[in-house]
């Protein structure tokens, strides 16, 4: 199956595509966020520095969970102690997106005026972790390195280095289009071990000429991918499949079923009473304001209020169970 019939049966706005460019199988993915990246940002007042850094973590959380197999959630969190203090992007493998951050709005319009909004001027220094969690009766797996880098591409560079010892190549965009609309998107490529890292066959030595092509096909694949454009990456006038087939098709390129991605908070009126019945009195105590308990989901800033009776009710309704 072609590129474009791919994407023609996928027919999503949102949506994750693998791919692998040839002569030796570097496997890419490409994301496009427009109508899940405009939501998640539009509802949040955040400043548009902060906009940006979280649309870069949605985008690149959603890349990094294409390239595993997992039943559950992906998440991606940023810490630090600068203006920007987290920001967190999870998807789960249905494609259910969301993220927010949390900041100090004055001290990050400063740093913004101060100069380029860096990693380091907006969020200082922290860690960036990387985890899988498919429920509570396997282990989570977590990967934490610093932050390290002027951009959460260099991090996310630096974090494959480091912890995956995988060659990687990633190229973001997070824009607002001429209509105020925020689209993302991402390219990213990995190279596998030559020979999927097997050594060669005993009193065989590997060709030179081989080593030599790997690596050419690496570097110019990287340049190519450096080379698409923020229009590109995150916009609607080249469709997927076109973008690709311009960058790779000299190489050879082979596609693989689009993943429709679309933002949706696993939040719910349920897990929040869930919570709430968990609380001793003192907990309880403690949150209530003016006579009401209010709770936010950071992430859609869907709001519940509870007053005494109602808390009464969950209560007993609880005990009853």
């Amino acid at each position: 199956m072609s590129i474009a019939d791919i994407f023609a049966e996928s027919g999503h706005d949102d949506l994750l595509l693998p791919f692998q460019v040839n002569p030796f199988g570097l496997r890419g993915r490409l994301v496009r966020l427009n109508s899940a990246a405009n939501t998640i940002l539009s509802r949040h007042d955040y400043p548009e520095p902060v906009s940006l850094l979280l649309g870069e973590v949605m985008t690149i959380a959603v890349c990094l969970a294409g390239a595993l197999k997992y039943e559950g959630v992906f998440s991606l969190q940023i810490k630090g102690d600068g203006p920007v203090r987290s920001m967190v992007a999870d998807i789960t493998s249905e494609g259910h997106l969301r993220g927010y951050a949390a900041f100090d709005r004055d001290a990050v319009e400063a740093a913004a005026a101060d100069g380029d909004p860096t990693v380091p001027r907006l969020i200082g220094g922290g860690y960036i972790a990387f985890t899988v969690d498919q429920g509570a009766d396997t282990e989570r797996y977590q990967g934490i390195v610093p932050l390290s880098g002027q951009s959460l591409v260099e991090c996310t560079h630096a974090y494959f280095r480091q912890s995956e010892q995988l060659e990687t190549g990633l190229n973001v965009a997070v824009r607002k289009d001429e209509f105020g609309i925020w689209r993302a998107g991402a390219l990213m490529l990995q190279r596998m071990p030559l020979d999927g890292g097997d050594a060669p066959a005993p009193g065989k030595a590997r060709a030179v000429h081989d080593l030599e092509a790997h690596e050419d096909a690496w570097r110019t694949a990287v340049v190519m991918l450096s080379s698409a454009t923020a229009d590109e990456l995150a916009g609607t006038r080249i469709a997927p499949d076109r973008l690709l087939y311009r960058l790779f098709h000299e190489s050879g390129i082979v596609a693989y079923p689009a993943q429709p991605v679309a933002e949706k908070c696993r939040c719910s009126r349920e897990r929040v009473e869930t919570v709430l019945v968990s609380l001793s009195p003192e907990e309880v105590q403690d949150m209530t304001v003016d006579g009401l308990v209010s709770v936010t989901c950071e992430f859609c800033k869907s709001h519940w209020e509870y007053d005494e009776h109602a808390l009464e009710k969950l209560r007993t309704h609880s005990s009853g169970n």
